[in-house]
């Protein structure tokens, strides 16, 4: 099997702008979750949220945009994470056929067409964001800034949506058809989720706590990730050193419900399967998991039991990070990628916050402080809506 190379990453989230900011707030333990700033919803006072607290205006003046531009704030985070994942690769677009572009939202541009929803009707200075609904034109956005020319696409599965980025950026370089890949994805916080979870009665009026038996529900977050994968070939040619690999990954779906994962874990089970054995790995040489553990009742009993089939009595040290970001949807798995490549890189566990006692279906604990391990395979996991299961291993360089 060839080799997925990873040679940069870029990340913005409520925990920091760039990598280096993520990864001392995670092993300093500070979280990013707040109340509500930057959107009135009635809300505001009774849920927390992952909020990048920087104003559409702030993050328009850092990326230089005119005034007469059509970004939402979810392709304004998603340029900001991607130029940097492209400067830590040490890349240049200019007429790079073989560099293509592999996306992932699921707000899309809805945080700008809610926005402007009345004003769409009686008048043209807001229609320009009217064709943001259109997941693929933020991608568009976020390409034409920075100046890619080759391969470029929307994914949209929901909470493993730059999962399956991630995976399509892969088999890319796999067939031969690109030899680097930009991915991953990118989502802003907006009423039109706030309101929809919010009527699926899963968001907590505490600080989420994943795998907690008193779990109460998920705070939504916003950000944005980015990698860049190559071909060994890619690599050898640019005379650069992978920071990481891309060794296994697999999506399943366990068709069980709208919503609901199903109760044993089935597409979580078949995903982790599929990914170890794309890997060539047994499940005793994966050292750590990120979990999806988004602290509801359903995702954290399903996956645990998941875990429970893949890895018998001996489920590795594993810890769910959201409770750092909040869930930030879409932008997820790829925020998680960047901080399982953290872990491998600087041979540490970050800790699952707000756990106090663990589940009564299970005899499972989360890592609840920051741990120095020896760490040559993770795995990250990422579930969405419509039982669309993806699971990722990286590898440390050189295993």
């Amino acid at each position: 099997m060839a080799k997925i190379a990873i040679s940069g990453m870029g990340i913005v989230s409520s925990i920091g702008m760039n990598v280096e900011e993520n990864f001392n707030s995670l092993v300093q333990k500070r979280h990013g979750i707040s109340r509500l700033e930057h959107i009135e919803s009635k809300l505001n006072n009774s849920i927390f949220v992952g909020e990048i607290k920087l104003s559409n205006k702030e993050l328009e003046a850092q990326l230089g945009l005119d005034q007469a531009h059509n970004f939402s704030r979810t392709a304004m985070l998603g340029a900001i994470a991607a130029q940097q994942a492209l400067k830590s690769a040490e890349l240049t677009t200019e007429g790079d056929q073989l560099l293509g572009f592999v996306n992932s939202t699921s707000v899309g541009g809805m945080d700008m067409t809610e926005r402007f929803f009345y004003e769409f009707l009686i008048s043209d200075e807001y229609q320009r964001f009217i064709e943001l609904q259109n997941t693929g034109v933020n991608s568009k956005n976020i390409s034409d800034f920075l100046g890619i020319c080759g391969i470029s696409t929307t994914i949209s599965t929901a909470c493993s949506s730059a999962a399956n980025a991630i995976i399509l950026g892969a088999r890319l370089i796999d067939s031969g058809r690109l030899e680097r890949v930009l991915v991953g994805g990118t989502d802003a916080l907006c009423k039109f989720t706030i309101n929809g979870f919010n009527t699926l009665m899963i968001l907590s009026d505490d600080l989420n706590a994943p795998f907690d038996n008193n779990r109460k529900g998920l705070n939504l977050g916003e950000g944005a990730a980015y990698l860049v994968l190559e071909s060994e070939k890619s690599l050898q040619n640019r005379g650069k050193q992978a920071i990481a690999y891309l060794s296994g990954y697999a999506n399943t779906n366990d068709a069980f419900h709208q919503t609901a994962s199903s109760e044993a874990g089935d597409g979580a089970y078949l995903a982790m399967q599929k990914a170890l054995k794309k890997a060539e790995l047994t499940p005793t040489q994966i050292d750590y998991v990120n979990v999806h553990g988004t602290a509801t009742p359903n995702n954290d009993l399903s996956e645990g039991r998941a875990l429970i089939r893949i890895f018998g009595d001996c489920v590795p040290d594993f810890s769910s990070t959201k409770a750092f970001t909040g869930h930030t949807l879409a932008a997820a798995a790829s925020i998680e990628a960047v901080f399982s490549i953290l872990a491998l890189q600087n041979q540490v566990i970050f800790p699952n916050l707000n756990f106090r006692e663990k589940m009564i279906e299970f005899d499972l604990v989360p890592v609840t402080a920051t741990q120095d391990a020896k760490l040559y395979h993770v795995l990250s996991n990422s579930f969405g809506f419509g039982g669309n299961c993806s699971s990722l291993i990286f590898s440390k360089h050189g295993e």
